[in-house]
């Protein structure tokens, strides 16, 4: 029983090695570009930092952000759109602002959330060979509480 139990443990442990940096990671890459993508609770990010970048805290706003680099890990300049759509098809249509900070290129999108609700975030980003890169994902968004 203690030996049946400890193999449980080890194959979750070992198993969680393989599953967790792969999610972690949110990158898509298309021909001679990666996209790297994250949606974030707009509470996770300092004051001081979202008052630069003029973005409202608040604990049913999520920040979308996008960055494109070549594969020699340039940041390059791209063309986002995107949208997110709830469970119950509730569809929010995002704004992106592009941001350039010394060598680093992002851009930058608010979307509203409820309490424990699924977002579905499509994303479609023109890169500089002018190659749309489509990329969906979702994810479940919580309240700070």
């Amino acid at each position: 029983m203690m030996k049946s139990r400890f193999l449980t443990i080890l194959v979750l442990l070992f198993g969680s090695l393989f599953l967790f940096p792969a999610h972690a990671e949110q990158k898509e890459i298309f021909s001679d570009y990666e996209v790297h993508y994250i949606l974030l609770p707009t509470t996770f990010l300092k004051a001081d930092i979202a008052d630069k970048y003029n973005l409202r805290r608040s604990k049913d706003r999520a920040l979308v952000n996008v960055s494109v680099l070549d594969l020699q890990g340039t940041p390059v300049k791209a063309e986002v759109r995107g949208s997110s759509e709830n469970l119950l098809g509730q569809r929010q249509n995002l704004t992106f602002d592009e941001v350039i900070e010394g060598e680093a290129i992002y851009y930058l999108a608010l979307l509203r959330y409820a309490d424990e609700e699924f977002q579905r975030v499509a994303l479609n980003v023109v890169l500089p060979d002018g190659e749309l890169a489509e990329i969906k994902f979702q994810q479940k968004m919580y309240w700070d509480r």
